[in-house]
């Protein structure tokens, strides 16, 4: 018997010697009369062993079968060893047809030592800054340079746009390193898929600002600061990390969930990740995303063409021509055709457009001028900065192994 059944069987024996009433005995049990009444019953007919729970003792009635619990265990070990019990139990339903509940998945997981609940630490409090009320007044961007593969291929960074209002991932895109045509990328998948917000919620990396104390020359924009001002979308900086926590909990969420599911899906490139993230992004935004306090859009609908956004994406600068018609830019000299002498064009400011696809277009008021590049020169590299010092020296790494490799062996 347990310590509560005793208590039972000491009050029952107390109202039964008339010692106590059995409304008292009731209330000091904590139930009302009639639950004490047939408790006394229960005792007259089968004396203590009618207080104890007959079900005590018996298997439940929704216990798992043991074929299905075994199946469970051996997923867990073969195929999820490292899946939180939340993924798991999604996958054992969306793969494997098991539907179980998180807790039972839980309680196989820590009996199987693939389970450590998490200590519960004291954290830091920041103060909350309530949603923005509609889709697209914030987007809060960010890059996460990751194992993505875990091993399986190289090391990347995946960009992030992230909606405040709802948590609705709006863009998501592979790249080698985190830079600003990575950022361009994303943007115009953004403005396509949903048009133009409001404004963008950044850090205070050297593509969305001008860091340099001692910057004598330019607008004091940078190339991404440009292109968001051309196309009316504001530009705001975060001054911690915590400030645009939004995306950085996506950041995390997406480093545990979108690694294994693509080791689950064998994926092991950046080209069959970026062909993997829009069924993922959809799944993702089922199950994370909330509503909107008010649903008046905020986007500002893109009424052009995909290749007029390209145009107002691509990074831009000026050059002068020579009086041979002639200019240099990324290691290459060009010429300018022309039909006739050209002299109008000699010491002419013109605009370079750089497109994302490696395109360049010489742009002279409104005319589009053609050239063709005629000789190279040797360009140095650009300076590195902690987002990219990893990738430079990774390509470093895999030309001398496969210069060495080339070497013939004595």
């Amino acid at each position: 018997m347990s310590e509560r059944e005793r208590d039972r069987s000491h009050l029952i024996r107390q109202t039964i010697e008339k010692t106590l009433s059995q409304r008292d005995a009731a209330h000091r049990l904590g139930i009302g009369l009639r639950q004490f009444k047939r408790l006394v019953k229960a005792w007259k007919q089968r004396g203590d062993a009618g207080l104890v729970n007959r079900q005590r003792g018996q298997a439940s009635h929704n216990r798992l079968p043991e074929a299905t619990r075994l199946r469970i265990e051996q997923l867990l070990r073969e195929s999820y060893p490292d899946f939180g019990p939340t993924l798991a139990a999604e996958k054992l339903a969306e793969r494997d047809g098991i539907a179980v509940s998180r807790e039972t998945v839980r309680r196989i997981q820590t009996r199987l030592k693939l389970h450590r609940p998490k200590a519960r630490r004291a954290k830091r409090v920041f103060q909350l800054r309530e949603r923005r009320p509609r889709f697209g007044e914030l987007v809060q961007i960010d890059g996460s340079p990751h194992d993505w593969f875990e091993g399986r291929g190289p090391r990347c960074t995946l960009i992030v746009f992230i909606d405040d209002a709802t948590g609705r991932l709006t863009a998501l895109r592979f790249a080698p390193v985190e830079s600003g045509l990575a950022y361009l990328d994303a943007l115009r998948d953004h403005v396509l898929a949903h048009g133009l917000p409001v404004a963008f919620y950044s850090d205070r990396h050297g593509i969305f600002r001008v860091n340099a104390k001692d910057a004598a020359s330019g607008d004091g924009k940078t190339e991404f600061g440009r292109v968001v001002e051309r196309l009316e979308i504001g530009l705001i900086n975060a001054l911690t990390p915590q400030a645009k926590g939004r995306v950085e909990r996506a950041n995390q969420t997406l480093q545990d969930r979108l690694i294994k599911e693509m080791r689950l899906s064998n994926i092991s490139s950046m080209d069959e990740a970026q062909a993997f993230l829009p069924g993922f992004m959809e799944k993702y935004n089922k199950k994370f995303s909330v509503p909107p306090r008010d649903t008046a859009p905020a986007h500002r609908p893109w009424a052009k063409t995909a290749d007029e956004l390209d145009a107002a994406l691509a990074r831009r600068e000026e050059r002068t021509l020579s009086k041979a018609l002639t200019f240099s830019c990324g290691g290459k000299k060009y010429c300018v055709k022309v039909t006739g002498p050209g002299t109008a064009l000699r010491g002419a400011k013109v605009t370079l457009y750089h497109y994302a696809d490696g395109r360049m277009r010489v742009h002279y008021k409104d005319r589009v001028l053609a050239c063709t590049a005629y000789a190279t020169y040797p360009v140095p590299d650009p300076a590195a900065d902690e987002k990219t010092l990893d990738h430079r020296v990774d390509g470093l790494v895999a030309a001398r192994s496969q210069a060495e490799a080339a070497q013939p062996r004595p």
